[in-house]
């Protein structure tokens, strides 16, 4: 299976067509007020469909929302996934997927061991996992903080879980995560940022060349090449 791919938090069209160019499987669209990278769904909705014509995955991200706020941007954006980055239960998950038939990734934040025990309850429920660092102290953000946590703690996960490795990503260190982790999916965000919630084009680009040649480089080295 190949590596996939999200480019997280993206507002503009411009960020969004380097996203889809250098390789992107995914395009994550944040509707979460606090946060420098929120969009309305009106905002999103021309976004996600020019995603969608290019083959990308539109997925809206969510922290703890209500039915009638995930009514309207699933109406308006027509997400092919549902992002919950907030204490949503296993059973809100259950209800979630039955209310909008949409595969559902459920955010966890790592720091320690213990924390992966908690994606237990959530296995054949979530469909995938987004596994992210600890925001650190006096941020109020459970995502898109920049920092990353020890990458080794996923050797703990059960062989064939299905997750997305975020937190602290970027061109300068993604060949080591792969190295480490070995994840089959990504997420970035603020590192291909200019500056919180500004994505830069030429940023993105660097990092899906980033993600291109660490691959390469792995797929030489497993032939002995």
């Amino acid at each position: 299976m190949s590596l996939e791919i999200k480019i997280c938090g993206l507002s503009t069209m411009d960020a969004l067509l380097a996203a889809t160019a250098g390789g992107a499987s995914h395009a994550g669209f944040i509707f979460f007020a606090k946060s420098p990278r929120h969009v309305t769904p009106e905002m999103a909705a021309p976004l996600a469909a020019r995603a969608r014509e290019k083959g990308v995955q539109p997925v809206a991200v969510t922290v703890d929302a209500d039915d009638s706020k995930l009514d309207a941007i699933v109406e308006a954006v027509q997400p092919a996934m549902l992002q919950l980055h907030g204490a949503e239960s296993p059973g809100r998950v259950v209800d979630l997927k039955a209310r909008y038939g949409l595969p559902v990734m459920k955010a966890f934040a790592v720091s320690v061991p213990a924390d992966l025990d908690r994606l237990g309850p959530y296995a054949g429920v979530a469909d995938r996992f987004l596994l992210d660092a600890r925001p650190p102290r006096g941020s109020d953000l459970p995502g898109g903080n920049g920092v990353s946590f020890d990458w080794s703690l996923l050797e703990r996960l059960p062989a064939g879980t299905p997750y997305m490795l975020s937190g602290g990503l970027n061109a300068d260190n993604i060949a080591e995560a792969l190295a480490i982790a070995d994840p089959p999916g990504i997420d970035v965000s603020s590192g291909v940022e200019s500056g919180p919630g500004v994505k830069d084009s030429a940023l993105i680009e660097a990092f899906l060349l980033a993600v291109a040649e660490a691959q390469e480089d792995r797929r030489t080295a497993a032939v002995g090449v």
